[in-house]
């Protein structure tokens, strides 16, 4: 029997059980970020291949490294605009072919030029992947589970890293770099007969943008009943319209708020995991014990982003935000301190204390990192959802790239010293908290009302 109440889908979507389509979609949009991270970390993992076999220095290289970086932050933003058009679904598998061609490209590059000319394509693509993968998952799912499934997809790129750390090197000395790249390439392909075949835009945002009858039939897949389906209210909302665009003005504080705290966040984050390797060693740590600190990091990033879904949902994102902010300040401030006056051969309590320190700053930003996901995925209308997120995502870029690029001229400064580098760290920490403040669009905690903003 039909229903005459209308309701948004996220409304319908409250009361009821999560369907197999449900789940079969996140579980799709996870491949697609195992995938992504696959892509993403092959460089790396066969750089020292690629440098002896175009014969160029690690600085040469170096050019071919930071292109897929930067082409993530294009690509973030350029392919949110593209999944508010044209929907995620088609954005995705235009993000995958993007990324699978720009991968296989990338095993017929024969010099540093042509490489870094073909990941910074293969970059735009993983942005694009990465923004309407977790738009796509989210929008799908009840309020209930929606931070919770949006920070463990978060982790769906460094688990890609870890297979194709296992996966990669074997491949290469069986056959070559350049089949590598191929295989990897190929296997991305696949993908997009499953984005068009199985995946589909949520009503959500089908209704926000003006496709009603599409809508309610895609309902249907996870609904008991027909519902006059509505689109979902914003504060920008004034009767006329259900599209809203990420620079409307009602979206102000939300973009300053994702700026700040996500740029922030990230240049903790790369200053530390890109640079953790140099200050250690150079305080007397060797290479293998500065690398277990590195790896600690990467453990404690993976549970620390699950565990931030879980604390946006019971305690609300504007307090999880604050509550990082302030644990981040106190781990960089401590190990600048540690490392600062490590004795010139450090003993083994010394190194744990550094190595455990550099875990829980590592802990702190992931969490932070996951929770700005939580923010945009639940503070972005419909409309514009995978915009915002691919706004952050561009941001998130900006200070990645400025930790890679000035995290060695501040070690250098301080000549023999950390604490210029640590400095701009800790106030890179404060900084996060501004998501707290200028945010106006936060997930309560659960069981608080999420009333409308006027």
């Amino acid at each position: 029997m039909a229903s005459t109440t209308a309701k948004t889908f996220s409304d319908a979507l409250a009361s009821r059980p999560v369907r197999r389509f449900q789940w079969i979609t996140v579980t799709i949009c996870l491949f697609i970020l195992v995938s992504d991270g696959i892509d993403m970390q092959l460089l790396g993992i066969l750089a020292p291949l690629i440098i002896t076999d175009f014969g160029v220095d690690r600085g040469t290289f170096g050019l071919a490294m930071s292109a897929a970086l930067v082409g993530f932050g294009l690509g973030g933003w350029a392919g949110g605009m593209m999944g508010d058009r044209v929907g995620r679904r088609y954005a995705l598998a235009a993000a995958a072919i993007i990324f699978g061609i720009g991968t296989i490209a990338a095993g017929q590059a024969g010099s540093v030029g042509s490489m870094a000319l073909w990941r910074l394509v293969s970059g735009i693509g993983f942005g694009a992947a990465y923004t309407n993968a977790l738009t796509m998952a989210s929008e799908w799912l009840p309020d209930r589970l929606r931070p919770i499934t949006v920070s463990t997809l978060s982790v769906g790129t460094p688990i890609g890293g870890a297979v194709v750390g296992w996966v990669a090197p074997a491949l290469a000395q069986a056959y070559s770099w350049r089949l590598t790249f191929v295989v990897f390439g190929i296997a991305t392909l696949f993908l997009i007969f499953v984005i068009l075949t199985v995946l589909r835009d949520s009503p959500s945002f089908l209704i926000a943008r003006g496709r009603k009858a599409e809508a309610q039939a895609i309902a249907r897949k996870v609904l008991d009943e027909d519902i006059d389906l509505v689109p979902e209210r914003h504060r920008a909302d004034d009767g006329s319209s259900g599209a809203v665009g990420v620079l409307h003005r009602s979206n102000l504080r939300m973009n300053v708020g994702v700026c700040t705290s996500f740029t922030a966040c990230a240049l903790v984050a790369y200053a530390i995991l890109n640079w953790s390797t140099t200050f250690l060693t150079a305080a007397g740590f060797t290479l293998a014990q500065a690398g277990n600190a590195v790896s600690v990091a990467g453990i404690t990033s993976m549970v620390a982003a699950i565990a931030a879904g879980f604390l946006s949902r019971q305690f609300g994102t504007r307090g999880v935000m604050l509550g990082i902010s302030a644990s981040l300040f106190v781990c960089i401030v401590a190990l600048g301190f540690f490392v600062e006056t490590l004795s010139p051969t450090p003993s083994a309590t010394e190194r744990l204390i550094v190595v455990s320190l550099i875990g829980a700053a590592a802990a702190a930003f992931s969490g932070g990192i996951a929770t700005m996901y939580v923010i945009m995925t639940h503070g972005y209308p419909p409309s514009c959802r995978s915009s915002g997120i691919g706004f952050g995502i561009f941001m998130s870029r900006v200070g990645a790239v400025s930790a890679s690029a000035f995290g060695g001229a501040l070690l250098e400064l301080g000549n023999g010293s950390v604490i210029p580098f640590f400095a701009v760290l800790a106030i890179g920490a404060i900084l996060v908290s501004a998501a707290s403040f200028i945010v106006d669009n936060h997930m309560p905690a659960a069981g608080r009302a999420n009333p409308l903003p006027a």
